[in-house]
């Protein structure tokens, strides 16, 4: 069985984020897999798992920023804002320029309010969105801050098709957890008139971790390799060296003295190197909030 740490794995297309971590429990040989935000079927790219205790870091590291390679296509827009859906109305895109492309994506960079697309995992009255969709409704999606840190246009391309041309552009995007790529896609397309969906979509990084430490599920078969718990805690957050005393107390789940670092999570780590757990700063002191090894 495999120890805990983090996986991080180079999704294949077509594949859900629940058949990769099915894929891995097997590799591993335990249940105890997780993963750090999810990655639509037809997305590829960094998707990173924890494993056993390594699963304790996953709900904060969904929260850090992420970074993607994406394609969208202007002159058509689809009932999921990327290719898998249905398609909607098709426009003629033959007058986008990239002037006009760079305008409409200078309008989506930083601190945004985004409506998540209707195919979402979002709750309405309690229920998904996406399930809503399924049953041919249509809900009210309430439109959320999120930051678009780096929206950079590498390529424009012009398509020619027999009902008018699209235009495809390429960028890479870096934002927030919660940002989703298809929405820009679709708010780019409504901003030129002509309607967008995302194509193509790649995620290069998230947090500390990039495509450079990522590995295939055919290469994870041949050997199977981890992060492991204490270094991919050191990738992902502040470290703080904890002394005798300390550590005795955070391994009980008591609190310690504040530290310099920012408000967390902060990795606390044993003097013999051993991590010990993530912990916050409140006000006077620091608690931890996650505990790997308790006393």
């Amino acid at each position: 069985m495999a120890d805990s740490g983090v996986v991080v794995v180079d999704k294949p297309a077509d594949w859900t984020s629940h058949d990769v971590v099915a894929r891995t429990r097997r590799l591993a040989r335990t249940r105890r897999v997780g993963h750090a935000g999810t990655l639509d079927p037809m997305a590829t790219g960094v998707l990173v798992l924890g494993i056993e205790k390594g699963t304790k870091l996953l709900g904060h590291l969904t929260l850090t920023e992420k970074t993607y390679e994406a394609t969208f296509r202007l002159g058509l827009s689809t009932n999921t804002d990327d290719a898998e859906g249905e398609s909607g109305e098709r426009r003629d895109a033959s007058g986008v320029t990239e002037e006009g492309v760079r305008s409409a994506v200078a309008q989506l960079t930083g601190t945004i309010q985004q409506v998540p697309p209707q195919v979402s995992a979002i709750k309405v009255d309690g229920k998904r969105a996406y399930k809503s969709a399924r049953e041919g409704k249509e809900v009210a999606l309430e439109a959320r801050e999120t930051t678009v840190s780096e929206f950079d246009v590498t390529e424009v391309r012009r398509v020619e098709a027999p009902e008018g041309a699209f235009v495809d552009v390429d960028a890479v995007v870096t934002c927030s957890s919660g940002t989703y790529v298809r929405s820009l896609a679709r708010d780019m397309g409504e901003d030129l008139g002509v309607g967008g969906h995302l194509t193509a979509l790649r995620r290069t990084r998230v947090g500390p971790y990039d495509l450079a430490q990522a590995r295939t599920l055919d290469e994870l078969a041949e050997e199977f390799t981890q992060l492991p718990l204490a270094q991919s805690v050191a990738a992902a957050f502040p470290v703080r060296t904890l002394d005798e005393g300390e550590t005795a107390r955070i391994r009980h789940g008591n609190r310690i003295g504040p530290s310099s670092l920012g408000e967390g999570p902060i990795g606390l780590f044993a003097p013999d190197g051993t991590v010990v757990a993530l912990g916050e700063n409140r006000p006077g002191h620091m608690k931890p909030v996650v505990v790997f090894a308790p006393a």
